[in-house]
């Protein structure tokens, strides 16, 4: 089992990553709300990772915090929700933003991100709400190594965050990736893209566009 990976950002190709480790180049799928916090290419970035082994492939997912990561492995416990829509709904929203709209039965919120239905969210709030019970106490079990707590966390992605290699095109191909339809991508692309964004701050406020 790989939990967590320590080393050098290679490339960021959102949602994918390549870290190399010991000379060993890691290629890992991440929520967008994960990638906002990574630290500039060739610099140093320790993500936590769950590991999925299937017939025909095996993968791995990556996380800021090991608070995000516990909200995955939640999230595809729940009946109908695999790795591609909880890291869709960890790319709309943080873990915060989700535990909120359990608690407050926000159904609205969650039908917005693509691939969840009506019933796939009714679903979500239903059984989401019993395991969230002691969210607070897990976050503080869970703050990660290098002391990010998950409120520190949602301050540093409200922040405006720099990265280099600017690519309107990756940043649509990053939400046909996540269940976007074309005609969205391109649309909500093109009502925040100024020119000198990176692909990163791109995503990020077509995501906040269509929430």
């Amino acid at each position: 089992m790989i939990g967590r990976l320590r080393g050098t950002l290679v490339e960021k190709n959102s949602p994918e990553i390549l870290i190399e480790c010991a000379g060993v180049g890691y290629e890992v799928t991440m929520p967008m709300t994960s990638i906002y916090a990574l630290p500039e290419l060739e610099q140093q970035a320790t993500i936590y990772t769950h590991f999925v082994v299937r017939e025909d492939a095996q993968l791995l997912y990556g996380f800021a915090n090991k608070v995000e990561r516990k909200l995955f492995r939640l999230l595809i416990k729940v009946n109908g929700v695999g790795p591609k829509l909880a890291l869709a709904i960890l790319s709309n929203m943080s873990a915060d933003q989700f535990v909120s709209c359990v608690r407050h039965d926000d159904i609205s919120a969650i039908v917005k991100i693509p691939g969840v239905g009506k019933k796939t969210a009714e679903r979500l709030l239903i059984e989401m709400r019993d395991r969230l019970k002691d969210w607070q106490a897990q976050q503080i079990h869970l703050v990660s190594d290098d002391g990010v707590i998950p409120e520190q966390l949602s301050a540093e992605l409200s922040q405006e965050t720099t990265f280099v290699n600017d690519n309107k095109g990756d940043a649509i191909n990053a939400l046909l990736s996540l269940g976007y339809k074309q005609v969205q991508a391109d649309k909500a692309v093109k009502s925040v893209y100024n020119r000198g964004m990176s692909s990163e701050n791109i995503i990020r406020d077509a995501l906040k566009s269509m929430i």
